[in-house]
């Protein structure tokens, strides 16, 4: 075929020599690899949109920066596929394969580089699995891999009967990092599924997006294995110690792992509930495999160990119900209208926000004490995660307020002090005495 068009171009006058052949389907690979860019380009712009809402709602990850990514992403791997194309429908010439090359290689290596780099992974991950792309594919193409491979791997030693060496590693770490990549995108894609689902829980969606974490692992886990050829059973002799030394060391870990599912499953415990475990007290934020996070008012965040939450007592104030019950101990003078207090004291607590019309505010006298009569507001609310000294607060105030308008007094603790006798009291006061320049007497 490629003397036939020789041939042609020859007798048209447009070649001197057949050689002169590999010029001009060096320009037609260059044209072709610019119709393949503005091809590419367009259609890019008309469908990335669509893949960008697809990807946003299947990862929920919604942002310009991953629409322009996935916009650029689909015109280098248009591009790509194209010249993968053209470059099968012809034997072309040396000149016009290295134009192809480098247009393949140079699109995919960029498609590689955004794509590491829009599912967040680090940008010197991309821009390594970026280069590692550009390298193969321009050596594949240009005599094989073997002569890289043959050298890489004579930098090495051999060990018994396996040998190490450069290419074992280097190939060990871009299958960890490709391995690790995909693992990303897949579990970002099933927890997203599993947490805009309708018909689950937010507990039942959390512990969902657990198990899908470590399915993902283990299946990417047993994948490296395959493709890295390694073979489990040269590790027998040491799988009884290793197990040994896992199952102590990790004991603490896996309990801590199994406790976790545990109080998921019976959903004693769930993001968003209040909690009191000894000293800490706060709102669940997170249920991770080692620790429950708990965020407390003042914004620290404890990390409670999922055996604790097992093992020891725990006050959950959201566990079947979020109404809690709040206390607010007041105390009036013996002089007030106890009638108008009590009038004051529903007035007070039926004006707060937070608090829950049903079931309805109480207001009890609870004591005659020393220095005053003793009255208790009971109210109810349904945040309990918003705290409780602000809502007390915010009561106690409008108490103060009406008191101050309506003459309700606050009485405090008065003591009357008798002192019986002071030391030095009932003796006689010692005599003046008289200036040195003054006359004595006769």
């Amino acid at each position: 075929m490629t003397g036939g068009i020789s041939a042609l171009f020859m007798r048209w006058g447009w070649i001197e020599r057949p050689d002169d052949l590999q010029y001009v389907e060096g320009i037609v690979a260059a044209l072709i690899a610019t119709g393949a860019l503005m091809v590419g380009w367009g259609l890019s712009r008309l469908i990335y949109l669509r893949l960008a809402a697809i990807w946003e709602k299947r990862a929920g990850y919604e942002s310009p920066l991953a629409r322009r990514r996935i916009r650029d992403m689909v015109r280098r791997f248009t591009t790509a596929m194209l010249i993968g194309m053209a470059l099968n429908l012809y034997p072309w010439s040396l000149i016009a394969s290295v134009v192809f090359g480098l247009t393949l290689a140079i699109s995919l290596a960029l498609f590689v580089n955004d794509l590491v780099r829009g599912v967040r992974m680090p940008d010197w991950l991309g821009t390594f699995l970026g280069l590692a792309t550009l390298i193969s594919i321009l050596a594949s193409m240009f005599g094989g891999l073997d002569p890289i491979t043959t050298a890489m791997d004579r930098v090495g030693f051999d060990l018994g009967q396996k040998r190490f060496s450069l290419l074992w590693v280097v190939t060990i770490a871009i299958t960890i990092l490709v391995l690790y990549t995909a693992a990303r995108v897949v579990n970002r894609i099933a927890g997203h599924i599993i947490g805009s689902s309708d018909g689950l829980d937010p507990t039942q969606k959390l512990l969902g997006q657990k198990i899908a974490g470590v399915v993902v692992i283990v299946l990417a886990f047993f994948i490296g294995i395959d493709t890295l050829g390694i073979d489990l059973t040269a590790l027998s002799f040491f799988s009884g110690a290793f197990g040994l030394a896992i199952g102590f060391g990790l004991q603490k870990t896996i309990g801590n792992l199994f406790a976790g599912i545990i109080l998921l499953l019976d959903r004693s415990i769930k993001p968003g509930d209040v909690i009191a475990v000894g000293d800490s007290f706060g709102w669940v934020n997170k249920i991770g495999v080692r620790a429950v996070s708990v965020i407390t008012r003042d914004g620290k965040e404890h990390l409670i160990p999922n055996e604790d939450l097992m093992t020891t007592a725990v006050e959950n104030w959201s566990y079947s119900d979020r109404n809690v019950r709040m206390r607010i101990p007041i105390g009036v003078s013996y002089n007030s209208d106890m009638q108008l207090v009590e009038k004051l004291l529903h007035q007070a607590v039926d004006d707060a926000p937070r608090v829950l019309s049903q079931p309805a505010p109480r207001v009890w006298m609870t004591e005659f004490a020393d220095n005053s009569v003793n009255w208790e507001i009971r109210a109810w609310i349904a945040d309990p995660e918003g705290g409780m000294g602000n809502i007390r607060g915010d009561v106690l105030m409008r108490v103060w307020n009406l008191f101050k308008e309506h003459g309700i007094e606050i009485p405090f603790p008065q003591r009357d002090l008798y002192i019986k006798e002071m030391p030095g009291m009932g003796r006689a006061a010692p005599e003046e005495a008289a200036p040195l320049d003054s006359p004595r007497s006769a």
